[in-house]
């Protein structure tokens, strides 16, 4: 906010090009020090003079020729601060909120360029865990945050649809599950099979035999291997497809790892004609040693590819079918070196896009401390989760508003909101512990809160009889530029900013943390004003600020996932 124009004043005066300025200009942290500020520091070493003597000499040059936007232009220390004019600053901030709507923070910075996300990727025939929840809800946000960018964004779900597991759990099946109905609760059973596997492998280890066994017939297309991994895809889909429902989370592509069997031996007969792949210990490898990193094994001594061929396959697919300008990967820091590698291998292979390959990272879920383990059967179940967070919020609807409307439908927003605002409003690269007192808690910095404040805004607007669509700025808006009006209107302001971040940085956290501030200087304004209350104009100037910021507050909630609900 404005930050151009700080810029625009100190350029006569400052040595420094435009880039550099603008990546200068501060918000202090004390607001009545100002409402912008540059330091100085970065130019004593050329001035050969302290900062705060800068400062002096800047506020004195600036004061002569001030925008008309600034009010004046004081020194702090070693800063110089620059004080707008609240009346401009408002009536920018509100009109182009009114005039751009559900527009309003967007930009053109995408416009043209397609970005392939890779997201979720759960396991078939195992539960969709609270592990699978990160992954989902940060590739979704950012999804949402990169279309407000101007983007257009592809959504893969790469599932986990291949590999020796389907080998143990066609042997575990065929030994402990052909009697049992998997119409109810299917993949729950199919994972008590994999669990059961393990346990058996442990006292019997040639039950690892027969699954190398059994998945060998099913990658040679053996009718009966084929079958089974066909309904376990079946029977898993079903169950995850009701899981996104709720999280309000849609696909472009289930592509998952078995799509890409006939698309690998193109990628090691290109790293052969291409003279990277050299033999260690009978497995093909591409030698990554002058990168300081371990080889990248593309071809086991047996003929078996692994994970890293079909990534370069699926990168090769993805930039070639949907003209993907930018290939994101939202998966578990632990996967770290191995996309560092299959970036790498790209790189090498001559193709330049590969630099636009990025790997977001997340930290772990953990469960009570313990890290989750789908083989011991230690797994915080999403959809149980989701569950109880929805029953939680029924009752305090119940409690509270037992009149309300379309209360399921609410209980569910809320509930599943809740979830979903619980892990975005942490920096996607920290680790969670899960806790279900925490994650279910709807008091403090929530989703709840932030889908409270919006019913809030909602409910003043309907009080005011005040029509967002049809409403046209008042003339005069002294009524809201008070200090706390005015904190509020300059966060509003930021909102294109915080975009512009969260887009480059690929962090939710930073709009979520952005709309409870918001939130939080609403409530302050709502806690202090009696906003339905005076002249007919006073109320339109304060109703023009309330629905401003529902309609930011509105924004944020769709960026990361959640629902703006006008009554709870």
């Amino acid at each position: 906010m404005y930050r151009k124009e700080v810029v625009q004043q100190l350029q006569p005066w400052v040595s420094l090009d435009t880039e550099q300025l603008y990546g200068l200009i501060e918000v202090p942290k004390d607001e009545s020090h100002g409402d912008l500020a540059f330091p100085c520091f970065t130019l004593a070493k050329t001035l050969r003079k302290a900062p705060q003597v800068i400062a002096q000499e800047l506020a004195e040059k600036v004061n002569g020729q001030l925008l008309p936007l600034f009010e004046k232009a004081v020194p702090v220390g070693g800063y110089l601060n620059f004080f707008i004019k609240r009346s401009e600053g408002v009536r920018d901030i509100l009109s182009a909120i009114q005039k751009q709507g559900d527009s309003y923070g967007n930009t053109e910075a995408g416009k043209g360029k397609t970005v392939a996300i890779d997201l979720s990727s759960p396991n078939i025939a195992k539960p969709f865990s609270m592990g699978h929840l990160r992954s989902t809800v940060i590739g979704n946000a950012i999804s949402n945050i990169l279309e407000s960018q101007g983007y257009k964004v592809v959504r893969i779900n790469h599932l986990g649809d291949w590999g020796t597991q389907f080998g143990k759990l066609i042997v575990a099946y065929r030994m402990w599950g052909q009697q049992l109905d998997l119409e109810d609760e299917p993949i729950k059973k199919l994972l008590d099979l994999y669990v059961r596997f393990h346990e058996e492998a442990e006292k019997h280890p040639e039950l690892d035999e027969q699954a190398r066994a059994a998945f060998k017939a099913l990658e040679d297309g053996r009718e009966e291997e084929v079958a089974l991994w066909k309904r376990f895809i079946e029977i898993s889909l079903a169950e995850f497809k009701a899981i996104y429902k709720k999280l309000g989370v849609e696909f472009d592509a289930y592509s998952g790892e078995s799509f890409y069997n006939d698309k690998m031996d193109a990628v090691v007969e290109e790293l052969e004609r291409k003279h990277l792949l050299e033999k260690s210990q009978g497995a093909d490898v591409v030698d990554l040693s002058a990168y300081n990193m371990p080889p990248c094994l593309i071809r086991k001594s047996d003929g078996a590819t692994l994970y890293a061929t079909r990534d370069l396959a699926a990168a090769l697919y993805r930039h070639r079918e949907y003209h993907a300008d930018k290939l994101l990967y939202v998966v578990g820091g632990e996967q770290k070196l191995h996309f560092q590698q299959v970036f790498k291998v790209l790189e090498l292979m001559g193709y330049e896009w590969a630099k636009e390959c990025t790997h977001i990272a997340f930290g772990m879920m953990r469960f009570e401390g313990k890290k989750m383990s789908t083989r011991k059967g230690q797994v915080v179940l999403l959809e149980e989760v989701l569950t109880k967070a929805v029953d939680l919020a029924r009752q305090i609807i119940e409690e509270k508003n037992p009149n309300l409307p379309d209360k399921e439908q609410v209980a569910e927003a809320v509930g599943v909101g809740a979830i979903i605002f619980n892990d975005l409003k942490n920096n996607r690269l920290h680790d969670i512990d899960f806790h279900w007192e925490e994650a279910l808690n709807f008091d403090g910095e929530t989703g709840p809160y932030v889908q409270y404040t919006y019913a809030r805004l909602s409910s003043l607007l309907r009080k005011g009889n005040y029509d967002p669509s049809h409403a046209r700025m008042p003339e005069d808006l002294s009524a809201v530029t008070g200090d706390t009006e005015w904190s509020l209107v300059k966060w509003l302001g930021r909102f294109e900013n915080v975009l512009d971040r969260a887009s480059e940085q690929y962090d939710p956290s930073l709009v979520a943390k952005y709309v409870i501030d918001i939130c939080q200087l609403f409530n302050r304004y709502y806690n202090t004003t009696r906003i339905l209350e005076g002249e007919a104009e006073e109320i339109a100037q304060k109703l023009t600020l309330v629905a401003c910021t529902r309609t930011v507050i509105g924004k944020c909630l769709h960026l990361l996932g959640l629902k703006s609900l006008e009554m709870i």
